[in-house]
């Protein structure tokens, strides 16, 4: 990794990314971004699958710059490790103290990660580039989004309310978790789906 920028060390990063481009060494980064947002290359990406793969490269960069050999699929399952909601905390916790006992700064590293919308605004704000109409991927991705979030306030409510009840002895239980699941079933074929899995399969049985 080093500290300087893409013309000049009195060149201020244009944003995060700018920033963690110069950090990295992610010479291409701004091209790569642009070829898979607009769909220059074989698959357009959304927003949110640019986060990951800046982010992915950043925690390449790192493990390189530590000395850190890697295998084909280990940067990726390493990221997933660090960030997937479905990774216990103790498997989480473990897998930093390996990173930080092999040199990687993993603090720092997961503190230059970055959301989509820093990459959305990376993309229209510091390289003016745009989309004629959203993609199909895009409006999938913030479907999800909306419905996931909706998924969660509701849990959140329902937890809320059960714990009120349940300290204030109108009812009685113990720990408990609350899940919400949403289920779409198609009325002329039957075929019942998740949203998550009508969203990536995109048909029923119908069609």
């Amino acid at each position: 990794m080093t500290e300087n920028n893409h013309d000049s060390e009195s060149e201020k990063p244009c944003c995060k990314i700018g920033r963690i481009a110069d950090t990295y060494d992610l010479s291409t980064l701004d091209d790569d971004l642009i070829a898979y947002w607009t769909g220059e290359t074989a698959e357009q990406y959304s927003t949110r699958e640019l986060a990951t793969y800046v982010n992915q490269r950043v925690l390449e960069s790192a493990l390189e710059t530590a000395g850190v050999s890697v295998k084909e699929g280990e940067v990726e399952n390493t990221y997933r490790l660090l960030t997937d909601e479905d990774v216990s905390s103790g498997t989480r916790v473990q897998t930093r103290t390996e990173l930080e006992r092999d040199g990687v700064p993993i603090e720092q590293v997961e503190s230059d990660f970055v959301s989509h919308q820093t990459v959305y605004n990376h993309l229209t704000d510091c390289l003016e580039t745009s989309l004629e109409t959203p993609s199909d991927e895009e409006r999938l991705e913030k479907s999800a989004e909306k419905l996931g979030a909706l998924q969660n306030r509701t849990a959140a409510v329902t937890d809320d309310t059960v714990t009120q009840l349940d300290r204030n002895g109108i009812i009685d239980i113990g720990e408990h978790s609350v899940t919400v699941s949403i289920t779409v079933t198609c009325e002329e074929c039957f075929q019942e789906f998740t949203v998550r899995e009508l969203l990536d399969e995109r048909s029923c049985n119908c069609y």
